[in-house]
């Protein structure tokens, strides 16, 4: 593989595998730091340099491509279904109160009348 073959390639995967990190994060602490306008933008984007990629029948623009768009798309599915922390800690306080009401509630049930 030439000079150039090898660059490219390592570009590829830099970029590619940066966005890694970010759905780790997302799948940990939920994807409410990122807006699906941000994400849709660069998943349009992803997916032209794609097509060129294909056009060009360049492999290395085509493999590095269709992975990032592989893992946007996962990173919208998760922000789509792993809440934030503090989304999940709303929730649970939720929950927790729903049930203390619903257990006081119970105790104090009027006696029927007859």
């Amino acid at each position: 593989m030439s000079l150039l073959g090898w660059v490219g390639t390592l570009a590829a995967c830099c970029t590619t595998f940066a966005f890694v990190p970010q759905i780790v994060k997302i799948r940990r602490q939920g994807g409410d730091d990122l807006s699906y306008a941000m994400l849709s933008f660069y998943l349009t984007g992803i997916l032209l340099w794609l097509a060129y990629g294909l056009l060009l029948h360049a492999a290395a623009v085509i493999w590095a491509n269709a992975a990032t768009a592989f893992l946007v798309a996962v990173a919208i599915v998760l922000k789509a279904t792993h809440p934030s922390r503090a989304a999940r800690k709303r929730a649970a306080l939720q929950a927790a109160a729903d049930a203390a009401e619903t257990t006081a509630s119970s105790k104090f049930v009027a006696p029927i009348a007859s």
